[in-house]
């Protein structure tokens, strides 16, 4: 008995040394605009140099990552990007922004009376307090001559998933590539940035906290408007088909590979 639990106190201790050494690799920053603040993290790639140029990639995490300790958007996604294979093959700077808790990046209307939720983006709404910032930051960090204006690429999840599809909304012109994962949005925006955003769409099938007809609805509008993006349904997925899309083996060859048409 007191072997094994020698052995599950060990196996804790890497467990966490493990996870604290991928968090180490996300530095604590915080953007401010006036009185306001965004909490993020940000990875650069290995042997950093402002002499070179390198992509860049937005994070937008779930609902459920929201708050203001600036380490639960890390939760998921953040693995993927700090793998050790993955920063060698694709040295990026990587940003994951905190969304607070009462604040959401998209400016939905949200009825969660009932499941799957009931989703509506209006057309000429305001940005959120929290979009309004994010967007503010990558302005910023998008201005410096270490990254590559060509290769800037956001993704996201759940409620990131419709931040994805907002901000791309919001600044057409920015993103190369993005990929949404069981996400929603105003498909008739879809036609700002249709031709111009590469796009890679997830979603589960099985999905009972957000529909995914919404996928269904936006991959059609984007396609409707010229656009040719690449679309997987998870036949026996929840909402929680970020799990599968991360082990997508191509994702990040194939978003890395993405340049601004």
């Amino acid at each position: 008995m007191k072997l094994i639990k020698n052995v599950l106190t060990l196996s804790l201790v890497v467990f966490c040394t493990l996870v604290t050494a991928q968090e180490d690799l996300y530095k604590h920053r915080i953007h401010s605009e006036g009185k306001d603040t965004l909490k993020y993290r940000i990875m650069y790639p290995k042997d950093f140099s402002e002499t070179k140029q390198y992509p860049v990639v937005l994070f937008l995490h779930g609902a459920g990552e929201r708050g203001s300790d600036n380490q639960k958007q890390l939760l998921h996604g953040s693995k993927l990007f700090a793998n050790t294979t993955n920063r060698d093959s694709f040295p990026a700077i990587i940003v994951f922004p905190q969304c607070p808790k009462n604040s959401y990046w998209s400016n939905a209307e949200i009825d969660r009376s009932s499941y799957p939720i009931n989703l509506v983006f209006p057309k000429n709404k305001k940005s959120t307090k929290s979009m309004q910032l994010v967007m503010s930051l990558m302005q910023e960090l998008t201005s410096k001559n270490y990254v590559n204006k060509n290769k800037i690429y956001v993704g996201g999840l759940s409620m990131g998933g419709m931040g994805t599809f907002e901000i791309l909304s919001r600044l057409p012109d920015m993103f190369a590539a993005a990929f949404a994962i069981c996400g929603d949005g105003n498909a008739e925006l879809t036609k700002k940035y249709a031709k111009k955003v590469d796009m890679w769409i997830f979603h589960g099938a099985e999905d009972n906290v957000i529909d995914p007809k919404g996928s269904i609805k936006m991959v059609s509008a984007i396609l409707n408007n010229g656009g040719k993006p690449n679309f997987t349904l998870y036949a026996n997925a929840n909402h929680n088909s970020w799990d599968l899309a991360f082990a997508e083996s191509k994702l990040l060859s194939w978003l890395f590979s993405k340049s601004k048409k």
